[in-house]
């Protein structure tokens, strides 16, 4: 009886947590000051009182642990994206700035419903770019969840760097729960790899200037590969059982989409079946649906890892740019 009561009592206390922890009381954190130090020559006291009474966000670390696009299913996943605020708002988007989309689908050969619905996935035209301060949400993930450890680190430190290079405040800055910044929610490497100054002023703001965002995305979609006025997927059926052969975790098209039409697969699109592709499988609240994914497709992961926010993506911009031409006859 004793032992319940000591154990029930235990139960009790408040346990500690990681909220409780400052950054800097990490065991990575000091390591991490003194390489900022020596390769990239910030100041050190400066640079700690950066992160001066910084804790370890537990909402971060949540979030971290099970992002959407492994926490739910295509059914749930697809009606986040595919509504009408977002087909609307696209529409507006890309009226509004029409022709810097046209710049850049020429220069870069990016489709502009592509990179418009990037833009709409991402942060609702611009509505959404995150609350988060940005050196919170690194450091915790850097400092307090090993198992991203390595590359949020190296976030951090691109973090640094890029705020440094634009001027940017760092204390400041905001984006998502991972660090994603701007409209087009670019991670710090990628914003330092691929962001572009398309209006001249000196800077690459991926907030406010629209001509640096829609740039931005299509430069990142050009250097990943993109081919212009390629498809990127078409709808699927499947017969027998020779399909399951071509299902697999792997995001990059791999097997010939002629053998894949010998064994029971074909599309609602005719393709040239002289190219790499992939079988996506989705669940729907009843039943599966069937997708060959091609290059293209394969790019856009390369924005997100996951197959269901490619597709959210093209359907998305299959909608705005249906939705934009119905008005455009109607005119």
């Amino acid at each position: 009886m004793k032992i319940f009561f000591l154990i029930s009592g235990l139960l009790l206390l408040p346990l500690t947590s990681n909220a409780d922890q400052l950054i800097s009381q990490q065991a990575g954190f000091t390591p991490f000051i003194e390489r900022m130090v020596k390769q990239h020559h910030f100041e050190r006291e400066p640079l700690i009182h950066l992160f001066k009474g910084i804790k370890v966000r537990e909402d971060i670390l949540k979030a971290i642990s099970r992002p959407a696009e492994k926490s739910k299913e295509w059914f749930e996943y697809r009606p986040i994206f595919i509504k009408e605020s977002r087909i609307k708002g696209g529409v507006e988007f890309w009226n509004k700035h029409e022709k810097i989309l046209q710049q850049a689908a020429q220069k870069y050969g990016v489709d502009p419903q592509i990179i418009v619905a990037i833009i709409g996935v991402e942060t609702l035209y611009g509505q959404r770019t995150g609350r988060n301060r940005v050196i919170e949400s690194l450091s915790t993930i850097a400092f307090a969840y090993p198992k991203r450890s390595k590359f949020f680190t190296r976030e951090l430190e691109h973090f640094l760097l890029l705020t440094r290079e634009e001027n940017i405040d760092p204390a400041k800055a905001k984006g998502s729960y991972a660090g994603a910044m701007g409209q087009s929610q670019f991670i710090s490497s990628s914003y330092r790899h691929y962001a572009i100054d398309a209006d001249g002023d000196g800077q690459r703001d991926l907030w406010n200037s629209p001509h640096d965002i829609i740039a931005s995305v299509a430069n990142y979609f050009k250097k990943h590969g993109w081919k212009a006025g390629e498809p990127i997927t078409s709808r699927a059926t499947v017969q027998g059982d020779g399909y399951t052969h071509f299902l697999n975790k792997k995001l990059k098209p791999e097997a010939d989409l002629s053998e894949m039409l010998r064994h029971g697969i074909s599309t609602d699109d005719q393709l040239n079946p002289q190219q790499k592709a992939k079988l996506i499988e989705f669940k729907l609240k009843q039943g599966l649906e069937y997708w060959v994914a091609l290059h293209n497709f394969y790019v856009i992961t390369r924005y997100n890892h996951s197959s269901m926010y490619a597709m959210a993506v093209y359907q998305l911009s299959e909608a705005i740019r249906q939705r934009r031409a119905h008005h455009s006859d109607q005119t």
